[in-house]
């Protein structure tokens, strides 16, 4: 695990070097963007007019495109939790014009005073229009708006799945490049190097079974939709991933007779309800005389995810990652 991790993270610093080496100025003093062309210059520094990124269009199969977006827009609307989480991380939410609500204490103070245009399901259309956004950034939610969006400004649509830290490195490496600010970026990569691996050597050896609690039932999400980055990244031997479902983000709902038939050693629960505003539930649902007949539950090792917002709304941020970390770190190793 920490081989493949490292692999990872010496891909994407390569990806880094590549895209700023891509826009550095040439030796005749011109610039060549990611477009493949050559720029006039002035004073032997002009930015170019465009870039080509890789992101996904809004077909229900997620199709990843290329797509050719403003190079350092200072108009944008934003869609997505991730996307806002990152674009702070860089400095640039004073170039947003509108943004999706949201109730993530670490996002309210950043946006506070910038109109919002709907919420990260339901863009407000209408709205971002009246803003004449440069670019929009949208992420896996809404993409029922892709068309409608795209026919106000190009539509930046980043989504993460499978493995979290290498989907928000690569997103956070693409938003970060639009405005020229690779640099800025890589800087912070390797700050989660340590934790990650630190929490993997704790999960070396152990099972768990990851999933919501919504609507008073609770889900199990295998490795590929919520809170996946338990047993992809960190390392916990998932024995859930036979509940996998075609809705794979939110999971298959499941018995309390079948989690104890699993019987793992942990349970990782992330409260949807609160996450989408209702009242918390996850505690009450998972004290039962089942869920109490598991080896988890006899060594007091059913973990609530402290932030679900964070894991439900935002994940595929930069600072929702290391958040996601320290719901861990607190709950495994202290």
């Amino acid at each position: 695990m920490k081989k493949i991790l490292a692999l990872i993270l010496a891909a994407v610093m390569m990806m880094f070097c590549l895209v700023a080496c891509n826009n550095a100025p040439a030796v005749d003093g011109t610039t060549t963007g990611d477009n493949g062309t050559e720029n006039g210059t002035e004073n032997n520094v002009q930015k170019p007019e465009k870039i080509t990124i890789t992101c996904m269009d809004g077909s229900k199969d997620e199709k990843e495109i290329q797509l050719e977006v403003p190079y350092d827009p200072q108009k944008i609307a934003v869609c997505d939790m991730a996307a806002l989480d990152i674009l702070v991380n860089l400095g640039l939410e004073d170039r947003i014009v509108c943004v999706a609500t949201t109730t993530l204490d670490y996002l309210v103070d950043k946006v506070e005073g910038i109109p919002t245009c709907g919420t990260i399901k339901t863009p407000d259309a209408e709205t971002i229009m009246k803003y004449e956004p440069d670019l929009i950034f949208m992420g896996g939610r809404g993409s029922d708006y892709y068309a409608t969006l795209s026919e106000i400004a190009p539509v930046v649509r980043l989504t993460v799945s499978g493995n979290v830290v290498e989907g928000t490195i690569k997103n956070a490496q693409t938003i970060a490049s639009i405005f020229g600010k690779t640099e800025e970026m890589s800087a912070k990569v390797s700050a989660y190097n340590e934790r990650i691996e630190a929490l993997q050597a704790f999960a070396k050896g152990k099972s768990a079974i990851v999933g919501m609690v919504t609507s008073g039932g609770f889900n199990v999400t295998g490795n590929s939709g919520r809170c996946s980055i338990i047993g992809n990244e960190i390392g916990f031997a998932n024995v859930g991933v036979d509940k996998e479902s075609e809705d794979a983000s939110h999971g298959n709902l499941s018995s309390f007779e079948y989690i104890l038939q699993k019987n793992p050693q942990y349970i990782f629960v992330m409260d949807r309800d609160a996450a989408t505003g209702g009242a918390s539930t996850a505690a009450e649902v998972m004290n039962n005389e089942v869920i109490d007949q598991t080896i988890a539950a006899k060594n007091g090792n059913v973990v609530i995810l402290a932030r679900p917002g964070v894991w439900y709304t935002a994940e595929g941020g930069f600072t929702a990652l290391g958040m996601m970390l320290e719901d861990l770190e607190n709950a495994l190793l202290k």
